[in-house]
């Protein structure tokens, strides 16, 4: 899918606001509820937090990819079994939340000024197929937006507990 420089350029905006977005967010959720589970399989805030920086890790890491090794494979994950294998609700969210900001920064700063050719790159994604660099964006500018509804939901859930 090839898209125009205006809306690339929005969308990378909206990528580079994420951090900032999703710490606006939080502020709206009481800290006493985010080990709060809505229900059985469901995910708490605290864990949707980490999650999101492990996320941002893939991304960091398929960006680059997609910059310097096109054409590479990248790989998917279980994302339930990460949260349980890696002991989200014992990792720490203001860790959590520092590292994703520096991550994500540190690939908005290389995509926002990236050459015209480099959006024509794709990767082979280990479950998804062929992830072009426009692909990329669009999953990791929804992502933060994504997860803050999530947590909207979580949070009316224990209000209506």
């Amino acid at each position: 899918m090839v898209i125009g420089h205006q809306a690339r350029d929005r969308k990378i905006e909206i990528y580079g606001a994420a951090y900032a977005q999703l710490v606006a967010a939080l502020k709206r959720f009481p800290r006493e509820m985010w080990q709060y589970r809505p229900a059985p399989g469901g995910w708490t805030i605290h864990e949707i937090i980490v999650h999101i920086t492990d996320s941002e890790a893939n991304s960091y890491v398929r960006c680059r990819r997609l910059l310097a090794e096109p054409g590479s494979m990248v790989l998917g994950y279980d994302e339930a079994k990460w949260a349980q294998a890696l002991y989200y609700h014992e990792q720490s969210t203001e860790d959590a939340l520092q590292l994703f900001q520096w991550l994500r920064l540190t690939s908005y700063k290389l995509i926002k000024d990236a050459p015209e050719a480099v959006w024509s790159n794709t990767v082979q994604h280990s479950e998804e197929g062929v992830m072009t660099m426009d692909a990329w964006l669009d999953v990791y500018t929804r992502h933060v937006r994504d997860h803050i509804e999530q947590m909207e939901g979580v949070y009316q859930d224990w209000l209506a507990r």
